[in-house]
């Protein structure tokens, strides 16, 4: 556990000092859309936030390869190799799209040859553990479409939900986290060394995700762009082919005794099935209504528009930040939900758990003008908006003599630049403050 710690500390350090100097480079390079109408930022904010998470991911991989614990991952496997070539050639087409906004075809067909590149190098899923049924082993060109299939749909997935500042990089964090936990239970647990490439994975992206969002929370400094969502929906694609497909069911010993013993006992195996799927859940549904949506109104699915979820929150009322933190609570109480049973599935507690939190998500969804405030001595530690009496004091209140003795400044707002963020509400809202010496 300490190397895993130890990579993904490295992972998110290299990751975060790396996106600053980026940012500047892509200010340089000129690779700041205009604000298109389906967006919701109103400035125009650079991209190319990939590039400091792929050399994050090189770095992660490499320090892993020297830890003693971690370097028998490359020894016995090939699959972190094939993980490398599938995101260098992804992360290349993001970084051109982020620049020359490529054709949607023409990443699709990437998205295919950088799945092929990792099934070509063995990171391919060879048998499926099927309820009911036990494992079936799929014939070559089986296990090549599904991969591919899964690659390509994770991908677009991830990509789909890259609308609001730190929702993608979060809930990419929030479901490589769930996954770590599970591939971590099957490596250590069940001393199964074929589910360590995953495991790593997992790390990897974490420490990839949790670097960039302290740049890309509301209001964000810089996006990911295609070069970052492509390349963290492969990884995670990739984390679940590697345990999916290369860890053997029998190797766990558990098809033993009556059908409804080893079909109990069999549920750390088929959670691979639906975990993935639980894990990109929100994704995934809102790529699925997106698509269905454009083709009913005679678009193509590639086109791009303002109906996606988190599109959706902002209408109803909710202010951009909670957008976001209502994904992340949804997407942690899918993912971890269906962790947690897969642990204990005959606790009842669970399931009543997952039933209560849900409920409460549903209030929040009906709340989206309620703006909770805090106690007087929590204001100090809590964002400005959640403060009750912060500036009641302080200002005069009005008809008083200090009040109209008080000179009433005008502060024309001043439209934020390229160094400001993309809120919905105004970010610069006072004069503009010059450097000394400078003409006015």
């Amino acid at each position: 556990m300490r190397d895993y710690l130890l990579t993904l500390c490295v992972t998110a350090a290299v990751t975060y000092l790396l996106t600053g100097p980026v940012r500047k480079f892509a200010i340089a390079a000129g690779a700041m859309p205009e604000i298109r109408a389906r967006d919701v930022h109103r400035e125009p904010t650079p991209r190319l936030g990939g590039i400091a998470m792929f050399f994050g991911l090189c770095a992660g991989l490499l320090v892993a390869s020297h830890l003693e614990n971690l370097s028998s991952v490359f020894d016995l496997s090939n699959e972190p190799r094939a993980l490398l070539s599938g995101a260098a050639l992804i992360w290349l087409i993001g970084v051109l799209d982020d620049k020359f906004e490529i054709d949607a075809l023409i990443k699709l067909g990437a998205q295919m040859i950088a799945a092929g590149v990792m099934v070509m190098q063995g990171l391919t899923i060879l048998w499926l553990p099927i309820p009911g049924v036990g494992t079936v082993a799929l014939t070559q060109w089986q296990g090549t479409l599904l991969t591919v299939a899964l690659v390509v749909i994770t991908i677009n997935a991830v990509n789909f939900v890259d609308g609001l500042d730190g929702l993608a990089s979060g809930m990419t964090c929030i479901a490589a986290g769930a996954f770590f936990l599970y591939a971590y239970r099957i490596w250590f647990g069940y001393t199964i060394e074929a589910a360590a490439p995953a495991t790593l994975f997992a790390v990897l992206l974490i420490g990839m995700c949790l670097g960039f969002l302290p740049h890309n929370m509301h209001p964000a400094r810089i996006f990911m762009g295609d070069s970052g969502s492509m390349l963290i929906g492969l990884i995670l694609a990739a984390s679940a082919i590697s345990i999916t497909g290369q860890v053997d069911p029998d190797a766990l010993k558990i098809f033993e005794g009556s059908t409804r013993e080893a079909t109990h006992a069999a549920l750390p195996v088929f959670i691979p099935l639906v975990l993935p799927l639980t894990i990109i859940a929100i994704p995934v549904a809102d790529l699925i209504l997106a698509i269905v949506r454009r083709t009913w109104h005679g678009q193509s699915p590639f086109a791009a528009d303002r109906g996606h979820l988190h599109h959706r929150l902002l209408e109803i009322g909710h202010s951009h930040s909670r957008a976001v933190l209502i994904m992340y609570f949804w997407s942690a109480l899918i993912a971890f939900g269906t962790l947690a049973y897969s642990v204990h599935s005959a606790s009842m507690w669970i399931v009543l758990l997952i039933v209560v939190l849900s409920a409460a998500g549903l209030v929040l969804l009906l709340l989206p003008r309620f703006t909770p405030q805090a106690p007087r001595w929590a204001e100090s530690f809590v964002p400005p908006r959640y403060r009750r009496h912060r500036f009641a004091a302080t200002e005069p209140a009005a008809g008083s003599p200090a009040a109209s003795a008080a000179p009433v400044e005008e502060r024309t707002p001043v439209p934020a630049g390229v160094n400001g963020a993309t809120a919905i509400g105004h970010r610069s809202r006072f004069t503009d403050r010059r450097k000394a010496g400078t003409p006015s």
